[in-house]
């Protein structure tokens, strides 16, 4: 049983999973302008909020005070992850809370953060301090050059990763590898298609309808947003210091579905043809040893 939620937190949102194009600040009409949205999604990380969101308000108290928002989307954590949060407001006036019951799943709280943020860009950084927080400066320069999309890639310059074991490794680089093999267009564009540490300027993606599976949003966010200026900027992906990982192999199966709608949603009409020539060539071959069959059948019996 979950605890009383407070009427302070944030509505969930409901329906499609659609980011809207213009938010009007009804709560409090004199306030400064957001220039940035920053989600943070969470999952069992009490442990974790009071440090990341710490870090993030130092950072951005310095380079945009006042002109931000961070939005934690928890998705009803046994741990009280979001009561964790939702305590932290009085001393961080710019934090906001989303609790979901209903909902499950990283990428779809992501998106119904991003439908309730006030912000021109829009942003999502993980909770367990796996992505450094001062990179967010570097994407949000990145985004203040005029890009659409800036990503933070363990692959990019200086990037990489601390202490994966050899499977992890080559489990990455496999998906990245079938990625491009079922969407080259779309994750070829960076040079980090699994990051989850990312900006994307707001009018990119708004009124577009969004149908990720899985956790990787940004594959969504490249497939079916306007993105034309890609920044990348590179990263040190740390390891996990308090709380357990959320990666299984259920996550590999719904990156394989994902690829598989975006394909299917970018090129319908190709597919198809793909998909009815490959049948009909199985087809064919299936008559002809029919027919070389009945032949041998007929004459040396």
């Amino acid at each position: 049983m979950s605890a009383t939620k407070p009427n302070s937190l944030l509505t969930v949102p409901t329906g499609l999973l659609q980011v809207p194009a213009v938010v009007k600040n009804t709560i409090k009409p004199d306030s400064p302008e957001i220039k940035l949205s920053l989600v943070i999604p969470t999952f069992k990380e009490s442990k974790n909020i009071p440090k990341i969101v710490q870090r993030l308000t130092q950072l951005l108290d310095a380079k945009i005070p006042d002109a931000y928002e961070l939005i934690v989307v928890d998705d009803n954590s046994p741990d009280l992850t979001w009561e964790t949060a939702q305590n932290m407001i009085p001393e961080y006036p710019q934090l906001q809370v989303m609790c979901r019951e209903k909902e499950r799943g990283l990428s779809t709280a992501v998106i119904r953060g991003w439908q309730v943020a006030k912000g021109e860009i829009l942003g999502v950084i993980d909770a367990d301090l796996q992505h450094p927080p001062e990179t967010l400066l570097k994407l949000l320069t990145k985004m203040e050059q005029g890009a659409d999309l800036a990503v933070a890639s363990r692959h990019f310059e200086e990037g990489g990763v601390s202490e994966w074991n050899i499977m992890r490794r080559l489990l990455s680089r496999g998906a990245q590898v079938l990625g491009l093999i079922i969407l080259p267009g779309v994750l070829g564009r960076v040079s980090d298609p699994m990051s989850g540490y990312f900006m994307v300027r707001r009018k990119a993606i708004a009124e577009k309808i969004l149908r990720p599976v899985g956790y990787k949003i940004l594959i969504e966010v490249l497939g079916r947003g306007n993105i034309h200026w890609v920044g990348e900027v590179g990263y040190i992906f740390n390891e996990r210091i308090e709380g357990e990982s959320k990666v299984t192999w259920k996550q590999y199966i719904e990156y394989l579905h994902h690829l598989l709608n975006l394909r299917l949603a970018r090129w319908p009409s190709r597919f198809i043809c793909f998909g009815t020539v490959g049948l009909s060539a199985a087809l064919e071959v299936r008559n002809r040893k029919s027919e070389v069959r009945s032949f041998f059948y007929d004459n040396f019996r």
